[in-house]
This record gives structure tokens, sequence and C-alpha cells, in this order.
């Protein structure tokens, strides 16, 4: 069997996932989202909760803010509340999907008014990152149509090009914008983003500022998302990832729970492109917790990565590319599986205790008494959720 080095130790020990804001108020379904005691009611218990995550696996050094979700007063006070609590602010997320007059477009609308407000609102993402020390605008655009004929799909390509020209314009210093696709949903017949190709052909033309976001859950069934990330990494056109799983559609379950190999398999291409703790390609959850606990289902989420990050780190390269060569397609494929099936969990647990950390941080986290803290601090007001 298969064991973890001190070099791969040290390079798990430079691992960060970042965390969504949004994850830790109510969401879920378009059917029915569930209320939990505890809840975060604004920004601030939102960072307290993230933090919480980070303090138990040392894996969630930064937390991705929703705009107009995530709106204060003062962004500065929010900052210097996030670094007190040992984590800092991350990417700036847009919204364009929650306002009536974005119904039939937000960038790519035929309206310059409407248009315009959306620039606007992106422009006013940028003052945020400037207030935050963010780096990465992440955009992801709601948009498309339901039928045939319904709009001209050509035009709707040329104005969101438009759009994001204006909007990269406004980019300083290391600052970047980075394009989220989604290949269906809320638009039906024809979506303005579906695809990594549509993504990368309309961020190549704004930039090397300018990336493509991978959000694990927006892909039809069956496709091959590592070659996807081989492909973006290839062309260093791949600046994000939004990791969840997906059983049917855009499910934003927990990552690794539906298809743990996926995961591994996606890791071992971000090793193999460069991509694994490089500040370049940015790592973090693109998730919703209904029906289980928020804080619990960050945690599980985190080591998720981390689990399957190890065994990818464990792939005998040498093995494999001799069997590669050799074109012995059995052999390489068991490489590839004996590392996937070894278990890490008991060396990961020495690890963590090692360095100061719980061995198993979902139990550490359910004896430490946050949950219930919160759940009698948190009486009152109105809780976080879309929209709020």
């Amino acid at each position: 069997m298969s064991t973890l080095t001190s070099d791969h130790f040290a390079t798990l020990e430079q691992q960060g996932i970042e965390l969504p804001s949004w994850a830790f108020g109510n969401s879920g379904t378009r059917f029915r989202v569930f209320p939990t005691a505890g809840t975060p009611r604004d920004p601030f218990e939102k960072i307290a909760d993230a933090a919480e995550v980070n303090r138990h696996t040392a894996l969630a050094p930064s937390v991705a803010l929703h705009i107009p979700w995530d709106k204060v007063d003062d962004y500065a006070v929010l900052r210097r509340h996030a670094e007190d609590l040992g984590v800092a602010l991350g990417t700036i997320n847009s919204n364009t999907f929650q306002d009536e007059d974005y119904k039939f477009g937000a960038l790519t609308h035929h309206d310059e008014r409407i248009r315009r407000k959306a620039i606007d609102h992106h422009l006013e993402c940028v003052d945020i990152m400037d207030a935050t020390g963010s780096r990465d605008l992440k955009i992801w655009l709601a948009e498309g149509s339901n039928y045939p004929g319904q709009n001209d799909m050509r035009a709707r390509q040329d104005r969101l090009q438009d759009s994001l020209q204006q909007i990269y314009a406004r980019l300083s210093g290391e600052q970047r914008l980075v394009l989220e696709y989604k290949f269906f949903e809320p638009s039906f017949y024809h979506t303005d983003v579906p695809d990594w190709g549509t993504s990368y052909a309309q961020v190549a033309a704004l930039g090397d500022r300018a990336l493509v976001c991978l959000d694990t859950g927006h892909h039809a069934p069956g496709t091959n998302i590592e070659f996807i990330v081989m492909q973006l990494l290839r062309l260093g056109k791949l600046g994000s990832f939004d990791f969840n799983s997906r059983f049917y559609a855009d499910d934003d379950l927990i990552v690794g729970a539906a298809d743990p190999f996926q995961l591994f398999r996606i890791i071992l291409e971000v090793i193999r492109g460069g991509g694994l703790n490089n500040p370049e390609v940015a790592f973090m959850l693109d998730q919703c917790h209904n029906i289980e606990d928020k804080i619990p289902g960050q945690i599980r989420s985190v080591l998720n990565v981390q689990e399957m990050t190890a065994r990818a780190l464990l792939v005998d390269r040498a093995a494999l590319d001799a069997a590669q060569s050799a074109n012995d397609v059995l052999a390489a494929n068991a490489v590839l599986m004996d590392a996937f099936y070894t278990d890490v969990r008991p060396q990961l647990a020495q690890w963590r205790e090692s360095r100061g950390l719980p061995a198993d941080p979902m139990a550490a986290y359910a004896a430490s008494g946050y949950q219930d803290r919160i759940a009698a601090d948190r009486v009152g007001g109105t809780q976080a959720g879309w929209g709020a």
C-alpha cells in the first residue's frame, strides 16, 4: 500500500479552499428552503462560521462574498473582522439574476439602459474588491432564451463582449475577471455562456487577466470534466474552480459525495497541469446545504478535497508513464486505481494531530459547542439566504 511522504504532506499543507459565504445561509432547492437555528443574519456572522471551518481544518483561509447578498456599509470593517478571525476576504461574486430588470438578460440585454445597469453593478463589485483586497471578480450569467427565435444569439454574444470589455477595463493591478459557464438553467433553449469554449472565447478576447471558472456541477451528464481541466490549464486560462457534486443537474451537493472518483481524476489533472497550490488557480466551494447542517457540510467538503488530493499525489508517475509508453492499457489504469483505493484517512488524521489540529475535525466541531452557542445567540433578525 502507498504511503504519504513528508513531501506529500508539505504539498498538502499549502492547500487552501475558499468558502462561499452563501453556503452558511439558508439555501437549497427552488421548492423549499429549510431554515436552521443559528443561521447567520449578516456577512459578519457568515465569516465567523467560515472561520470556524478553518479553525478545525486549516484548509479554508478565505471567504468569497456575493454582492448584493453581502453588502455592508464599510468593507474595511468587514475586512478587519475577517482578518481578526484568521481568514481573508476572497472572490467577489456579482449577481445579475435576481433583479426584475434582468428578466430577459443583463450584460447581453438589447436595452442599453438595462445593460448599463448590469455593467455598473460589476463596476461597483470592482470598487468592493478595492476595499476588501480581493483579487477576483467572478461572473456567472443566468442569461439566454427559452424558445427558438426569441433572441438574436449572435447579437447577444457581441453585446456580452462589449460589456465584459468595459468591466475588464476597470480592473487594476493584479485583479482578475473569471467567467463561469453553465450549460442550462434558467434558460433552456440557449444559454449565453453554456460551456468552457464560449467562456474561453469571451475571456481570450479580453486579455491575460481574464480567465475561465469551472463549476464541477455545470456540465451535461457524461461530460469528461478532467479533459476540460487539462485543456484550460494547457491554455493558461483556468482561473478558478467551484467545487460541488451533481447527480442530475446543478445539484450543489457536497463535493465528492456523488462521484469521489471523478473528483480524484479532476485533481489528478490539476496536479499534472501544474495547477495545485498555484496561486493562479483558485479552489473554491459552491454548495448549498438545505437538509444538512451548514458548518459540518463545509468541513466535510474541504476534507473530501484534501483526501482526494492526497490520493492523487500517490499516483506513481514513473509507472504510469512507462505503462502509457508501452500502450499497456490495463497497467496504466491499475496505477490510477491503486492510488484511488488507498485509504489515506488514518495518515491524514495523524498528520493533523502533529500540526495541533483535531484528528477528526467533524467530531471536534460537534464537541465544540459552537452550534449550540450560535443557536442561542442568533435569535431575532432575518436569517441570511438567497437574496440576503
